[in-house]
């Protein structure tokens, strides 16, 4: 983590679930755990906002991620956009969209940009993510069609996690959302950063220039 925010502070910081590793050990440490990566994540980050997306290792110890993390699924203002870009993280820890989760997708309107964040990727075209770590194409299918056909246009980026590496496809992920960008971002939870760099996390610049929002993300080998 520290690592990570050397050099140009971020403004936002982003993790993809499987945070805590709250589910190891069958639970009997989670509250130790759960309070260990919030101590570290404010150590580290001091007022450097940021969220947490709910992983499967998470699951089953959902009460101690809200208390110490908060909401599974939401959505807030990202930071330093005015307002015009929203940040949305959802709840598909066990391979599942919730129900929360899916409704959130069907509120999205064309007055705002949007920014996505879950743990499971979706199932696109190419992806080179192990298929036991991919969202079914039933639960992509549902992802996709929740979203009003005014707001798909609006979809900057769309950032998943559980496949312990890193993919990205920068356009037409799927019919409607031509522009979208998808990445997975793999190091999270028990799997540590590799040596040969094939774990790491993702360095973002979203640009704002008047109407016009775009967003890159580039790959970071951490050594």
């Amino acid at each position: 983590m520290p690592k990570a925010v050397s050099g140009v502070k971020p403004g936002f910081v982003i993790f993809g679930g499987d945070n805590a590793q709250a589910g190891a050990d069958h639970g009997n440490h989670a509250d130790a755990y759960y309070k260990d990566f919030k101590d570290t994540v404010l150590s580290t980050l001091g007022s450097i906002p940021y969220k947490a997306s709910i992983g499967n290792w998470e699951a089953s110890t959902l009460p101690l991620f809200t208390k110490y993390l908060g909401a599974v699924s939401g959505q807030m203002n990202f930071p330093g956009t005015q307002g015009k870009v929203k940040y949305v993280w959802l709840d598909c820890a066990l391979g599942q969209f919730s129900p929360a989760s899916l409704a959130l997708l069907k509120k999205l309107d064309d007055k705002h940009f949007y920014v996505i964040d879950f743990h499971w990727p979706l199932k696109i075209a190419g992806i080179t993510v192990e298929p036991s770590h991919v969202l079914s194409q039933s639960e992509t299918s549902k992802f996709f069609m929740a979203i009003p056909p005014k707001a798909r246009n609006r979809v900057l980026a769309i950032f998943t996690h559980h496949g312990h590496l890193f993919y990205r496809k920068l356009d037409h992920i799927y019919p409607g959302f031509a522009t979208t960008k998808f990445f997975v971002c793999g190091c999270s939870g028990d799997y540590k950063c590799k040596p040969n760099g094939d774990r790491g996390y993702y360095d973002g610049a979203l640009t704002m220039n008047g109407n016009q929002v775009s967003v890159e993300a580039f790959q970071v080998k951490v050594v």
